[in-house]
């Protein structure tokens, strides 16, 4: 069998590009299949946008024994400009003791992590008490609505309940094992569209200007203090992403004005609490206004209990570094996930180079990684 390694190399020689899986599950299910798991494929999507799903679980010996799951995606983001490159991202490439190529720290060196650590750990601990399940899509990258959600509600009606879970996202910051996600903030976006009426900007009591409206709201939710955050979690932050009115023409007076905004927020509010005081604010100033929400994601926590504990140990036991619980970044599948599962954290590599042109992970890096995928099975389904 290929080592943690060889393995990363075959799965970024997979072109698969969001949404597509370019034969990685194929790969994976086939060495799973080898060693005891029962594997099955779940296609989802429309006909321009198939996605593939991945399910597999070995069971262990003992019948209410805990259940831990790997979970990740073997799609990419796209490479961007073949030109900038130094060489071609779909043939992985060692040189400057790293392995370059897309995907090569988001994720799939954490897949081959996690198969050839299962493989090792299954051949020690052929008997082993708990049950060991993968949980892989190809819509992370993407919309997202046909990937991990939909295996988890598959799983969710078949009463298949995950007691730990570790997702495979690049976490480390400057070294392997600095750094463990515990949880993930949620996200609340909206689209705002103000009220206001055109006129020749030379005759302003004949028009009402919505960016002038605006003006006195907007401040106030830039300067908002939504919360404090705790001990796990940042405060709530309210970003604007996109702004636009107007006819391009410099003496109109818009008629209407489109923002885009959104919140990542913290347990310490709910998405009810943030829309209804944001609406309040607009309401106060006397805005004729409008807002599309959408939810991405609510914020999930685990606290330090067995998992992360039993990961802490198991990097510190493997790379002698100390490792930070953390709650930083964007979301994730986990905000899935943690429906259905009792603890879960992310760890994988670097994240340095994640989604850019000569993606790359430290060569030096695979062994130690599967190594402490490994420890974790053993730690708590031996």
């Amino acid at each position: 069998m290929p080592n943690a390694l060889d393995f990363t190399k075959e799965l970024i020689s997979c072109r698969s590009v969001t949404p597509a899986d370019g034969g990685c599950q194929e790969l994976i299910a086939k060495r799973l299949g080898a060693i005891g798991f029962e594997t099955e494929t779940i296609v989802s999507g429309p006909a321009n946008f198939q996605v593939t799903n991945l399910w597999a679980i070995k069971r262990g010996s003992e019948p209410k024994g805990k259940v831990l799951a790997f979970a990740g995606h073997t799609d990419v983001v796209p490479t961007g400009p073949l030109e900038k490159w130094t060489t071609d991202p779909f043939i992985p490439s060692e040189r400057d003791a790293h392995l370059y190529g897309r995907g090569a720290a988001d994720m799939k060196t954490s897949l081959a992590g996690f198969v050839v650590a299962s493989e090792e750990f299954v051949k020690q601990y052929p008997n082993h008490k708990g049950s060991i399940a993968f949980l892989i899509t190809s819509d992370e990258e993407g919309p997202a609505n046909d990937g991990t959600v939909i295996v988890c509600d598959l799983l969710k009606q078949r009463g298949q309940k995950l007691d730990y879970c570790v997702i495979g996202e690049p976490t480390s910051v400057t070294q392997l094992g600095d750094m463990i996600k515990n949880g993930r903030r949620g996200s609340l976006s909206g689209k705002l569209a103000i009220k206001g009426i055109q006129a020749h900007i030379a005759y302003p009591h004949l028009g009402r200007n919505p960016i002038h409206e605006l003006a006195p709201a907007l401040s106030k939710l830039v300067s908002k203090e939504w919360d404090r955050g705790n001990q796990y979690f940042q405060p709530t932050s309210f970003q604007i992403s996109n702004i636009h009115a107007g006819t391009g023409a410099n003496n109109v007076i818009p008629g209407e004005l489109a923002l885009d905004f959104n919140f990542r927020f913290s347990t310490e509010s709910t998405p009810d609490q943030l829309k209804g005081e944001l609406e309040r604010i607009l309401s106060e100033t006397g805005l004729e206004f409008e807002i599309a929400w959408t939810l991405g994601g609510e914020p999930f926590l685990t606290g330090d209990g067995a998992l992360a504990g039993a990961m802490r140990e198991s990097i510190m036991a493997e790379t002698k570094v100390s490792t930070e619980l953390s709650t930083t970044g964007g979301t994730s599948d986990g905000r899935f996930i943690a429906k259905i599962c009792s603890e879960l954290v992310e760890f994988g590599p670097v994240n340095a180079t994640s989604h850019k042109i000569d993606e790359r992970v430290a060569l030096n890096a695979i062994e130690p990684l599967k190594n402490i995928y490994r420890r974790v099975l053993e730690k708590l389904i031996a």
